[in-house]
């Protein structure tokens, strides 16, 4: 019937328009949740257009328009892109979206809010990094000043602002943000599950036929407090000897300084995707995740996906997926009390079990297709605003 409601669930009519300052093959928390975004709408019947940076190994793709970018000097594997005032109101006047998201707060997804402003289209925002920590990180302390006033500006300038966490979206509540919401996020049991386990992997790791491997997925950068975890094995290896492997998966800027500083014996696997990515998961006992920075957490919720027991620490949003029924929690930023969980789960195969259990339990209940339901669900609560 016409001007008949959607149905729960639906996007039809929605004409969305994703301005970001990242997606694939650009590998973060935030890039490929975006393009699962991009699935989302078009399979519950809305078309989405994305614009976003340059990026040498990007494919053609029409869907995707590209601005130029340059690396950020602190950051090389992150890409800067100039606001392009221009390029942006091109797009709106051509493919007329309905709704615009960004999910970046500078070049590109700055763009997006001053093409929604000038053509007088609803624009919605995420929240996705904690800005105002990575800056202390990066010898960048002196933009404290001015980083939650931005941020709020920025964001208080559309209908709603998603968070990924409710820890978040509080935090953001308490600096002044309006019309906050939580995108929460999924886990694909199809790519996280045990069943990928690798018995010739582990051996390739060199773990010990009765021996145990501790594994870190992520950047290796200072803000995911990676020498925390460094540390803290470095303690856990020399004490339990061959008993305990580990290896880690990721690139980022501090990746030579972690090689130089690393236990004798940890391994360094590099950027892992695919069934790698799976297998590697899936082949640990131990997932070691030191960051307080994290917004969500993906990486946690994909360990728990693939049934390995938590060491994270007691601080940040992360605290919402590795609670004390689901990880060994310990004092943040202290390698010396990550070390002392790990070795409670070395010597207590029983609690390492159960852990992962719990963890595996929760992680099911994390469907994508509920996330997305929601979101779509504000998307049209955003166009009636």
């Amino acid at each position: 019937m016409t001007g008949a409601s959607p149905a729960e669930g639906s996007a039809a009519g929605l004409r969305l328009a994703i301005f970001s300052d990242t997606y694939p093959p650009q590998i973060n928390g935030v890039a490929p949740t975006l393009a699962r975004l991009v699935k989302a709408v078009e399979s519950r019947g809305g078309a989405v257009q994305v614009v976003t940076v340059s990026d040498p190994d990007a494919t053609s793709d029409p869907q995707v328009e590209r601005w130029p970018s340059i690396p950020f000097w602190a950051y090389p594997q992150l890409q800067m892109a100039a606001p392009r005032r221009d390029k942006a109101l091109d797009l709106i006047e051509k493919w007329r979206p309905n709704l615009i998201h960004s999910t970046t707060e500078f070049g590109v997804g700055l763009g997006g809010l001053i093409g929604a402003r000038e053509k007088r289209v609803p624009f919605v925002s995420s929240y996705h990094t904690h800005f105002t920590a990575y800056l202390r990180h990066y010898n960048l302390s002196v933009l404290d000043a001015i980083g939650w006033p931005y941020l709020r500006w920025f964001h208080n300038a559309g209908r709603m602002t998603w968070a990924p966490s409710e820890m978040v979206r509080h935090e953001l509540e308490g600096n002044g943000f309006n019309n906050t919401r939580v995108w929460s996020r999924g886990v694909d049991p199809n790519q996280f599950h045990p069943k990928f386990r690798s018995n010739e992997l582990r051996r390739q790791l060199g773990v010990a036929e009765d021996g145990l491997l501790a594994i870190y997925v992520g950047r290796l950068a200072p803000e995911k407090g990676i020498h925390v975890a460094l540390e803290g094995m470095r303690q856990v290896m020399e004490r339990n000897g061959p008993k305990v492997s580990f290896a880690l998966a990721g690139h980022g800027p501090h990746e030579a300084r972690c090689r130089a500083t690393a236990p004798p014996g940890a391994v360094f696997m590099g950027r892992l995707t695919g069934r790698a990515l799976s297998e590697f998961y899936a082949s640990g006992d131990i997932f070691v995740f030191p960051s307080i920075t994290e917004t969500f957490g993906n990486v946690v919720l994909e360990a728990m996906a693939s049934h390995l027991a938590l060491v994270a620490p007691d601080q940040g949003a992360t605290t919402e997926l590795a609670t004390t029924e689901t990880a060994l929690q310990f004092t943040a930023q202290d390698p010396a009390a990550l070390a002392d969980r790990v070795e409670r789960l070395v010597d207590d195969a029983a609690l390492r079990r159960r852990l992962a259990d719990a963890a595996f339990a929760v992680a099911a209940t994390r469907t994508w297709d509920a996330v997305f339901d929601r979101l779509v669900a504000d998307y049209r609560e955003a166009l009636k605003a």
